[in-house]
């Protein structure tokens, strides 16, 4: 039997994981030893924080609606159970928004919800 080498499929492995790597610091970027763990850490922060995004985004909508309101002589959550009370479907992204670059309609908002 013909001895079978390896060589093709390796550098085609090799070259895939160091270009996941690329723009790392220091050997990460080049030695395989070191790009491999690397890279498996890499895709559990990104896998981790496609979430915490989320939360992030909900969270600096909050404020800036916050932040928006106060001045009108609301609280956020009173402004908020007051949405609901009155069937207003907007959603937190619209609403801050519509509190940091349109704040004319903003008061409108919240002047139909008082």
């Amino acid at each position: 039997m013909p001895r079978v080498t390896r060589g093709k499929q390796h550098v085609k492995r090799r070259k895939n994981l160091l270009s996941k790597t690329k723009g790392f610091k220091w050997g990460r970027k080049s030695k395989i030893r070191l790009a491999r763990p690397a890279a498996l850490k890499a895709g559990q922060y990104a896998y981790r924080d496609r979430r915490a995004k989320k939360r992030d985004f909900r969270r600096l909508w909050t404020l800036k609606i916050n932040a928006a309101v106060r001045p009108l002589g609301m609280s956020y959550s009173r402004f908020i159970n007051a949405l609901k009370g009155k069937n207003v479907e907007l959603d937190r992204k619209s609403l801050a928004f519509l509190a940091e670059h349109k704040p004319e309609v903003f008061k409108k908002v919240v002047e139909t919800v008082k």
